[in-house]
Order: structure tokens, then C-alpha cells, then sequence
């Protein structure tokens, strides 16, 4: 799961550059073409800010993930999804005694459905009033490339 270019971790970055587009665009388009970035040295007053915030990171595998997913459903019936599962993994081995970790769901664990059967041979349970959803007709309509396009869809059919 490569979530480097997560669209929270580039507004963590972007905060931590005091909110400095330029910057955060550049250091984007460095990660883009190199496949990351130094801040310490293209950005050492945002560094100094990440190492104030307290902020951690760290590394999972799929292995990682789906023992995750196992231990917390077998623990405490819990179904996570698979962010989460990174979540927890790492916050993990930063654990101090004496010191709770609050490690909140990023995402529904249906979204997740391979790995989910994988991990715990079930298919993850959907969020209740969802139950049925699979099962009830799609509609699709296909509608131009063109905002005003959009917006006339819209307007007709959001009362329906």
C-alpha cells in the first residue's frame, strides 16, 4: 500500500512549512520525481516544526496489516480496515508504560474486502443501515466533461 502522496500527509507538510504553497508544492514535485524528499535539508524551519509536533512515523508490511486485522478481531472483536492496521502496527512500537495510545479508524473495513478475507477468512462486516446496499439496483448516468453540465444534473435530480 503506498499511501506516500496521502492528501493528510500533504496537509501535515504544508502546515508544518507555515502554510507556504511554493514550498509544499515543490517539495510535491521533488517526491514526485525522486520519490521523496529531505526536509531537513530543503526545509529546515519545517523540520524543526515536525520535531516539535511530536510526530512519528514508521513502516508496515501486507504481513504487518493483515496480522494486525487478526490480533484486534481475536483480542477484542474488532474488525479494522487496512490503514488502520498500519495505524496501530506502528503506534505499536511507540507505546511507553504508563502512557495511553489512542489510534482512531481511518476507514471502513468493507472498503478493504480482499484483504479483510485474507486476514480474517470473512468478508468484513458493512456499517450498519449499509447491510443491503450491494444488493439494491445501480443507476448510472452519463453526463459531459462540463461543470455547468454537472451542475444542471444536479439541480434535477438531488430532490428525487
Amino acid at each position: 500500500m503506498d499511501i506516500s502522496k496521502a492528501s493528510n500527509f500533504e496537509r501535515f507538510i504544508f502546515q508544518m512549512t507555515g502554510s507556504d504553497g511554493i514550498a509544499t508544492s515543490g517539495l510535491w514535485q521533488t517526491l514526485g520525481e525522486t520519490g521523496q524528499f529531505d526536509l531537513r535539508s530543503l526545509q529546515p524551519h519545517a523540520w524543526a516544526r515536525v520535531q516539535e509536533s511530536g510526530m512519528v512515523s514508521g513502516r508496515s508490511t501486507h504481513a504487518n496489516r493483515l496480522e494486525t486485522i487478526r490480533d484486534l478481531d481475536q483480542r477484542y472483536r474488532r474488525v479494522i480496515d487496512t490503514h488502520t492496521a498500519d495505524g496501530v502496527c506502528i503506534g505499536r512500537r511507540y507505546l511507553e508504560p504508563g502512557v495511553p495510545m489512542i489510534c482512531l479508524e481511518t476507514a471502513q473495513p468493507a472498503k478493504f474486502e480482499e484483504s479483510i478475507l485474507e486476514a480474517l477468512g470473512r468478508p468484513a462486516p458493512r456499517p450498519p443501515g449499509l447491510e443491503q446496499l450491494e444488493s439494491l439496483p445501480q443507476r448510472v448516468q452519463n453526463i459531459s466533461q462540463d461543470v455547468e453540465a454537472l451542475k444542471r444534473f444536479i439541480e434535477q435530480h438531488a430532490l428525487q
